[in-house]
């Protein structure tokens, strides 16, 4: 089984051969170590502990660590997505004044979260202006609809709060986004919200 000394090692030795250095919060890097090591035990592999997985790799080659998104966002931004890998001329102790939006193209998102819920991904067209429709999902007996606010549904039940962290990808259920996100420490304004309707299938 893997230790979390190796996966750290793994990671310092890659940073270095970029002219990266890793984020020097110990508590926040020691935090992102564990989790690339369970994904790795869980997995096989060490995906991005700050996105989610499924366990399949031919949907989550693209974020195993490092992810395919690191190397522009550390040269756009200081940073990479989870803020594990740090640019090197940025000082230890020191992090970019801005958080990292998520680069990894929401299909992807939207089929990993359809992979988890074990449904198909449907992608629906919406009026102008443009916003993402996130996927039609079919679960015991009911349609689990994830859109955007439509008041124009009257059938529809069961409105539940989900909130987006767009810099890492937590998902929360609650009446409003937390402060500061538990994962990767992003302002209360980083989330988004994206409806849950619970429509009965008639």
């Amino acid at each position: 089984m893997t230790t979390l000394e190796y996966v750290q090692q793994r990671a310092e030795s890659d940073a270095k051969s970029r002219g990266y250095r890793l984020n020097s919060d110990p508590v926040f890097l020691g935090d992102l170590i564990e989790g690339l090591k369970k994904n790795e035990d869980r997995y096989g592999y060490p995906s991005c502990p700050c996105r989610i997985a499924t366990g399949k790799l031919d949907l989550d080659r693209d974020i195993i660590c490092p992810c395919d998104y690191r190397d522009p966002d550390v040269a756009e931004y200081g940073a990479c997505y989870c803020a594990l890998y740090i640019r090197g001329d940025i000082p230890v102790g020191g992090l970019p004044p801005q958080p990292v939006p998520e680069r990894r193209p929401l299909e992807k998102q939207s089929a990993a979260l359809a992979a988890l819920l074990g449904t198909e991904v449907q992608p629906a067209v919406t009026p102008e202006p443009p916003k993402p429709k996130a996927p039609i999902a079919v679960l015991a007996g009911k349609e689990l609809i994830v859109a955007v606010e439509d008041n124009s549904r009257p059938e529809m039940v069961g409105k539940l709060k989900l909130w987006y962290c767009k810099q890492c990808g937590y998902l929360v259920f609650r009446e409003e986004p937390p402060y500061i996100c538990p994962i990767c420490k992003a302002k209360k304004e980083l989330f988004a919200e994206i409806s849950i309707e619970i429509k009965e299938k008639g």
